[in-house]
């Protein structure tokens, strides 16, 4: 037990360092170049750089991350599956569906899409526990089945909203939120996200007790006194909201929330919830590298999903085959 607390707490002590890294290397690096002398001396351009794009891009990004990575955990030990994700419910699709109909009908503005791509994230949501709910026996497989399902509706929909898109303005628009990006961040949008994120992540930290006995079979989990259709039924509404109002802001970001609980399980080699935390630091630390490098890696911002497969997929299979190699 020992060498396994030693284990986790290097684990979190190693990605908090990471998590400091990375951003530090946020704030530092853009394409305006910001130095401490320049702030200090109270530059009005450094400052208004720093204080409005800078400074809430990497906040948006550390919070984002985390909540995506413990939202991951979430859907992960509900369902029991490893490659449990957002896209298991409906959420990034609905979201996708949301943020179209924006920029199509309402405006391509930043709060409009923000509200609706929000908006569409839930409604999938709602609609697939309704679905779950209106099948027989109410299982978690019927959620899984209705996420799949509201997941291709909400395809269908986005692809009827792409065609009849202008191809040289709307539909652009269109694929590069899909693409995901935290170039449009600012001060005036993380005030919604970031507090939504927060309270979120803090009651899915209260309630990580009722979600590990939600991993474990239904009728043992009533046994021991767990409300399973009321508890799953929470805790995926409160992982919903927070992959909602993160990509409500940022578009779909890939890989996170499948990469950062997965491999702080294989790290911690546990599923308590300090492993729920490094999920979270390791996915704060993913996102910030990667929208580090996004936004100098080439002349123009590249979506930031590129590199958040470019750096997850060889770690996490790095993960695998060195755990491989332990069992065996």
């Amino acid at each position: 037990m020992n060498n396994n607390r030693k284990r986790t707490a290097l684990c979190l002590l190693g990605a908090a360092l990471c998590v400091f890294m990375t951003f530090g290397a946020a704030l530092a690096l853009g394409r305006y170049p910001i130095t401490p002398a320049a702030l200090l001396a109270g530059d009005a351009m450094a400052v208004r750089t720093f204080t409005v794009l800078r400074l809430p891009r990497a906040v948006m990004a550390l919070i984002g991350g985390f909540g995506l990575g413990a939202a991951g955990f979430v859907y992960q030990t509900v369902f029991r599956n490893p490659l449990a994700s957002p896209d298991i419910i409906g959420v990034s699709s609905g979201a996708s569906v949301g943020a179209a109909f924006a920029i199509l009908f309402v405006s391509s503005g930043a709060l409009s899409t923000t509200v609706c791509a929000f908006a569409g994230g839930l409604a999938a949501v709602f609609l697939s526990l309704g679905l779950a709910a209106a099948a027989p026996g109410r299982s978690k497989m019927s959620l899984v089945l209705a996420g799949i399902a509201v997941h291709a509706l909400a395809q269908t929909l986005l692809m009827l909203l792409k065609l009849t898109a202008d191809p040289e303005k709307e539909l652009a628009s269109i694929e590069y939120w899909i693409m995901g990006s935290l170039a449009a961040v600012t001060r005036s949008r993380v005030w919604f996200p970031v507090p939504v994120v927060l309270v979120c992540c803090a009651a899915i930290f209260a309630l990580h007790r009722q979600a590990l006995l939600l991993s474990i079979e239904e009728g043992e989990a009533r046994l021991l006194g767990v409300r399973v259709g009321a508890m799953r039924l929470l805790l995926m509404m409160l992982a919903t909201m927070t992959v909602a109002a993160v990509v409500s802001v940022t578009g779909l970001i890939s890989f996170v929330g499948l990469l950062a609980p997965h491999s702080a399980r294989l790290l911690a080699g546990h599923n308590r919830r300090s492993a729920c935390l490094l999920s979270g630091l390791l996915g704060s630390a993913l996102l910030l590298a990667a929208d580090t490098l996004a936004k100098t890696g080439a002349s123009t911002e590249l979506p930031v999903s590129i590199f958040t497969s470019l750096l997850g997929v060889p770690f996490l299979l790095y993960l695998i085959l060195r755990s491989g190699r332990d069992v065996s």
